[in-house]
């Protein structure tokens, strides 16, 4: 799960098998005590997604925190990551 804002979205494309997929980049900011003090935390990270669930992701505002759940996993050549959205909900 990670709570953020989609900051980018790049336009529909569509997988070889003929799946809708989108590319996005989020931010997410928080805080959190860390011994006894509070840590800001704050970081963009790439997201995609396949399927149906573009569709909601292309109706969401740019900008506005919305909470994902998905999965990481390594980029094709390997450098980074990237966060699978599987589902998206308002917050």
């Amino acid at each position: 799960m990670l709570t953020a804002r989609i900051v980018e979205r790049a336009a529909l494309r569509f997988t070889p098998a003929g799946l809708p997929a989108i590319d996005l980049s989020l931010r997410h900011e928080s805080e959190i005590a860390q011994v006894g003090s509070v840590r800001k935390v704050s970081f963009e990270i790439r997201g995609r997604a396949i399927g149906a669930i573009t569709e909601s992701l292309l109706a969401a505002e740019l900008g506005t925190e919305h909470v994902f759940a998905g999965f990481l996993s390594a980029q094709r050549n390997g450098r980074g990551i990237v966060f699978h959205i599987q589902s998206i909900e308002s917050k």
